[in-house]
């Protein structure tokens, strides 16, 4: 235990102080890793630990989902989500304060996307998504927090938790930038907001 905590700690100086360039190819070694490793930058509850990445899905794809539940709410729902990994919800959950919570084997698909029903072109060119960016080639990644007013915007450290987050699932999956996607890009959504996309949008401009 005491060996792992000093790694932790030393892995944390290193994030730290090293080059962006250092830091991300240590954090692409760390997100092919099994069982549930400490990530810098994130403070993740496992659920459900990682096994042998040739062992997942191929997840082709992100989608990025902002749930109206209120701040708090998404550790009850990952315990909901790791009881029933294929009830409607995603994989992994963000809470406000940053908590990550790895709720499902990754050789499990949730229920999440209506089916990528969006074929007007009006946040991307759905050419590419239209019946195609799935719930069985797509990890999902659930945002807490948006009630009572659903256009909130996720809090800072939600945003902190998303920059490491998203770079550890694009490492692990081979999952290319522009396949990260909002909820709101590929499937009709209410109307009132639009459901993660500048989370999306933030994470593809991380990405350039």
């Amino acid at each position: 235990m005491m060996i792992a905590r000093l790694l932790a700690a030393a892995l944390a100086v290193f994030f730290l102080t090293a080059p962006a360039a250092a830091v991300d190819a240590e954090l692409a070694k760390l997100a092919r890793a099994s069982g549930t490793p400490d990530i810098p930058g994130l403070k993740m509850v496992w659920l459900a630990p990682w096994g042998d990445v040739r062992s997942a899905r191929p997840w082709r794809n992100i989608i990025v989902h902002q749930t109206e539940g209120p701040a708090g709410s998404a550790r009850g729902g990952a315990q909901a989500q790791a009881k029933t990994p294929t009830r409607r919800g995603v994989t992994v959950w963000v809470e406000t304060d940053g908590t990550v919570y790895w709720a499902v084997a990754e050789n499990l698909v949730p229920t999440h996307g209506d089916g990528a029903n969006r074929n007007d072109n009006k946040f991307i060119d759905n050419s590419a998504t239209y019946r195609q960016v799935v719930r069985d080639n797509s990890i999902g990644v659930e945002f807490a927090g948006n009630y009572p007013d659903v256009a909130a915007g996720p809090t800072e450290a939600q945003v902190a938790a998303w920059k490491t987050l998203v770079k550890v699932l694009r490492a692990r999956y081979d999952i290319p930038l522009e396949r990260v996607y909002a909820h709101n890009w590929i499937d009709y959504k209410d109307a009132r907001y639009c459901e993660g996309c500048w989370l999306a949008t933030l994470a593809r401009m991380w990405g350039e």
